[in-house]
């Protein structure tokens, strides 16, 4: 997407973030149960005690980004298919979460929410101030989550936002509402990620199915020509939401990242590996059953990331909900 209210949304991001740092001279972006009296459990890391409070209107413009559970205690979610986009990371001992990014449509809830890490801030900068839900963070990376050009939205800030559902034992249980953030849904034009959307490109080769391995967590997607999506598996089992209906995204995205060390580890002493997505490096774009082999570039953190052939042309992905599977170089 061309950048060319950049100048202007920088202003107004820096007006913003400098609400929002005001703000957290009253505590750390960590968050309690929505309404509970007890801190939310989440990996034995740190929340705060901040005081439920109304937060700040969100600019206009502004997509919710939510960290979802992924550890198969967790599945299935709820919410995932109304996300335009799901990002799936690395974390600690070789699992995986997910961020789904919404625009264009509010689902009524959306979780398990789970835990905010370092490498999710660079990959938000592509958006205009977007709103971020988690269950809460390190304590040593609650201020850079604090001076992030983002709304930090964790339990206890917003009364009635977040709450524990009954289905799943804790940490597994959180669930959010959405509405409770956003009064509507932005739109597409706040789908600041540099993708295209149309015609497929020339050439590709079939594929019927392609996996991506992490080392505790493996991702497969089958093509289904009656549905025209692919269907998603994880580790093996079909990929659903709460309410039975399968995951069929319209366009995959297999990108090889750096995938190193980052500052910070878990409560077991886990090293959290950072995801680079700043850059550039190899992909492949899976749509109607075919792959493509292409490059992303992004060249600093506030771009989109663009998808270009070898002749340099950018390809277009298929309309629909774009999975983003971020795999080691």
């Amino acid at each position: 997407m061309e950048r060319t209210t950049r100048s202007w949304r920088v202003a107004t991001t820096a007006a913003l973030l400098a609400a929002t740092v005001t703000a957290s001279l009253t505590g750390c972006t960590g968050g309690r149960d929505g309404g509970a009296s007890r801190p939310a459990i989440d990996d034995g890391r740190g929340t705060d005690q901040r005081q439920e409070q109304t937060p700040s209107a969100a600019p206009v413009g502004s997509v919710l980004a939510v960290k979802i559970d992924n550890a198969s205690a967790a599945r299935p979610q709820t919410g995932l298919n109304s996300a335009d986009v799901v990002y799936t990371e690395q974390v600690e001992g070789g699992l995986s979460r997910l961020m789904a990014v919404y625009a264009t449509k509010l689902p009524k809830t959306v979780g398990p929410v789970r835990s905010a890490r370092e490498s999710d801030l660079e990959l938000l900068r592509q958006f205009d101030h977007p709103i971020l839900a988690f269950s809460g963070a390190q304590r040593k990376l609650l201020p850079l989550i604090d001076k992030a050009p983002l709304e930090a939205m964790p339990p206890g800030k917003v009364s009635g936002a977040y709450y524990r559902g009954t289905d799943k034992s804790a940490p597994h249980n959180l669930y959010l509402r959405p509405g409770e953030l956003l009064p509507t849904a932005p739109g597409p034009a706040a789908l600041t990620t540099g993708f295209q959307y149309g015609d497929a490109p020339e050439g590709g080769r079939a594929e019927a199915s392609r996996t991506v391995r992490y080392p505790a967590t493996r991702f497969t997607f089958t093509w289904s020509g009656s549905r025209h999506r692919y269907l998603v598996a994880m580790d093996g089992t079909p990929t659903v939401t709460t309410d039975g209906k399968p995951v069929t995204p319209a366009t995959v995205v297999v990108q090889y990242v750096n995938v190193r060390k980052s500052g910070f580890r878990d409560f077991l002493g886990n090293n959290t590996p950072y995801t680079e997505t700043v850059g550039s490096g190899k992909a492949q774009v899976l749509r109607d059953g075919r792959t493509y082999d292409v490059r992303w570039k992004r060249e600093k953190a506030t771009d989109g990331t663009k998808f270009t052939t070898g002749d340099g042309k950018q390809v277009n992905f298929a309309r629909g909900q774009v999975w983003v599977v971020f795999a080691k170089a």
